[in-house]
């Protein structure tokens, strides 16, 4: 009796044990394939290349690398005696192009007034009135030059056009910088961001506004988020352009087709004290459908979104 009861006590367990790694295993199938994840997730954010909008040699560098600075706060001076310069010259050809405006139209007035008693011939007075014109368009075009001196001198002061983080700073007083050529990074914290890249074939199970949780591989805190959009296109890569512009396609065939990973952007909730994002990051990205939380079927991504 104590072994057949012993028998019936170990099958019982044993059937037990085997129910629960098959509810174990059915949950963890389960997931895998209906809940969306991937490993391959960054933390990204939009870099800012500070490009100075004139040249010249750099007077005061008035941040350090990774400082943390406000929209508007002055990065860089370039020395601006040379503008200074150009603006005091702008100032004086202007201020000699509005004295010879009003003698023309001084001089057009008086010729006007004696073709009234035949004093002068209409000639005369046509010749006044031009010589007015222009020198109306002299006066505009010397205005237009002290507002480019203007201009010069103001942007000679490099802002930051965003709050952010400074990065990759290798700048000195006495530096030269030329228009047009990036002198520093400014990493904009406003738009931190994470981004999964899932496989093609978990599409479906992704919908924008879908909630998301983040692993960061840098900490053990969670993050949240809301799926914001999901990439229109990626690169064909068995298709180019040929020499004559027609399509280019690898005559080749690989039977082990590997599913495409497709960008998934993530808009970040308030992050918690203490997480320091930084661009690059590495993340596990967990998408849960809203579908599962209302019992339905799996959200589909619509063609409008």
């Amino acid at each position: 009796m104590k072994a057949f009861l012993l028998r019936t006590l170990r099958l019982a367990v044993t059937l037990v044990v085997v129910a629960i790694a098959a509810g174990v295993g059915w949950n963890v199938w389960h997931d895998y394939m209906n809940t969306p994840w991937t490993r391959d997730g960054h933390v990204r954010a939009d870099v800012i290349g500070i490009t100075p909008d004139v040249s010249g040699p750099v007077g005061a560098v008035l941040v350090r690398d990774n400082q943390t600075v406000a929209k508007g706060d002055v990065l860089i001076e370039i020395d601006g005696a040379r503008f200074q310069l150009a603006l005091d010259l702008a100032k004086a050809a202007l201020a000699d192009k509005q004295a010879a405006l009003q003698q023309a139209e001084r001089n057009a007035g008086r010729y006007r007034k004696l073709g009234k008693g035949a004093a002068v011939s209409q000639q005369t007075i046509e010749e006044a009135q031009l010589a007015a014109v222009q020198a109306e368009a002299a006066y505009q075009e010397a205005l237009s030059n002290r507002g480019v001196a203007e201009l010069n001198l103001e942007r000679a002061v490099v802002r930051a056009p965003s709050a952010g983080i400074v990065s990759n700073l290798s700048l000195n007083p006495g530096d030269y910088v030329t228009a047009g050529k990036a002198v520093m990074a400014l990493v904009d914290t406003e738009t931190l961001r994470v981004e999964g890249y899932f496989e093609e074939s978990q599409l479906t199970g992704i919908a924008v506004g879908d909630p998301v949780e983040i692993d960061l591989m840098a900490g053990t805190a969670k993050l949240t988020g809301r799926v914001e959009s999901i990439a229109a296109g990626i690169e064909d890569r068995e298709r180019s352009d040929g020499s004559n512009l027609l399509a280019n396609v690898t005559p080749t065939f690989s039977w082990v087709r590997l599913a495409q990973r497709i960008p998934v952007r993530v808009a970040l909730d308030a992050v918690p004290e203490g997480i320091r994002l930084v661009a690059g990051l590495t993340a596990t990205v967990t998408v849960r459908p809203r579908g599962d939380a209302d019992g339905g079927s799996l959200p589909a991504v619509a063609a409008a979104e």
